[in-house]
């Protein structure tokens, strides 16, 4: 704001770990956070005296893909980030999937895996996000060991595991392609769900460790449609908050055809 200079602020963006209602402008039932429903837009609407619009992260990351990332010139683009959870944004057409309330693409709750049944966070089984996102990697690993009877004498962190998988243990190794199927399974529900020219990974799993998992992934992914690309972001981490940006600029973005559609 010190930036800016003086005058009113145009508006304001935020990107919102979900589940959110953005018609509303609330957090509705956050995993991490006892309370219900937390509004957002319209205190900080009466605090700065601005119009304030929010979006689901993941959707708002598909937006600073398509303006400032690997989206730029693309009609069906999926940003996808494997990190704390699993989520995906959507642009179809040039025009971002959002849902009934803001919660499309929901795709770390796709249904990957029967065989070691792991609980997901939200309850249920078999949930992409309960294998392969960094907080519930290192539980997978455990029940990985468990199943093939083999010792687990650690790691326990996610960042552990990779490290092993460098130094050479075959065990660690050989779970690390575990996780790779489990990850292609998601991807391959991606693409048949969405059918993008482009698939973007975002997130500290996936980026910090792309030299294990990209290539298995790939290889591994279904080849029922046509492979779309799969890269990284070039954007450091930081495409959500540039896609808060463009929501706050309104939903006529400006960027070539693109326009986000819904309310807020």
């Amino acid at each position: 704001m010190s930036e800016a200079g003086p005058g009113p602020l145009a508006g304001i963006g935020l990107s919102v770990a979900g589940p959110v209602d953005i018609a509303r402008g609330v957090l509705v039932t956050p995993p991490n956070m006892a309370f219900r429903d937390v509004p957002l837009t319209l205190p900080l609407s009466h605090l700065f005296h601005c119009p304030v619009r929010m979006g689901n992260d993941c959707h708002a990351g598909v937006l600073g893909e398509m303006c400032h990332g690997r989206g730029r010139g693309r009609s069906d683009v999926v940003y996808l980030t494997i990190s704390t959870g699993i989520g995906a944004g959507v642009v179809s057409g040039g025009r971002v999937i959002l849902g009934r309330t803001g919660n499309a693409a929901e795709v770390g709750h796709f249904h990957v895996d029967s065989t070691y049944d792991l609980r997901c966070g939200c309850g249920r089984a078999g949930h992409w996000e309960g294998y392969a996102s960094g907080r519930s990697l290192p539980w997978f690993f455990g029940e990985w060991c468990r199943y093939h009877a083999r010792p687990h004498w650690g790691p326990d962190t996610a960042e552990e595991i990779f490290a092993s998988a460098r130094q050479g243990d075959d065990d660690v190794l050989r779970f690390v392609w575990e996780l790779a199927r489990i990850n292609a399974r998601g991807i391959s529900d991606v693409i048949v769900a969405y059918d993008p020219e482009i698939i973007i990974l975002d997130g500290s799993v996936i980026r910090q460790n792309a030299d294990l998992l990209l290539p298995a992934i790939v290889e591994s992914v279904d080849r029922y449609l046509p492979l779309p690309e799969i890269v990284l972001s070039s954007l450091e981490g930081n495409a959500p908050l540039l896609g808060a940006g463009v929501i706050a600029a309104g939903y006529e973005t400006g960027c070539g055809d693109f326009a986000l559609k819904g309310g807020g």
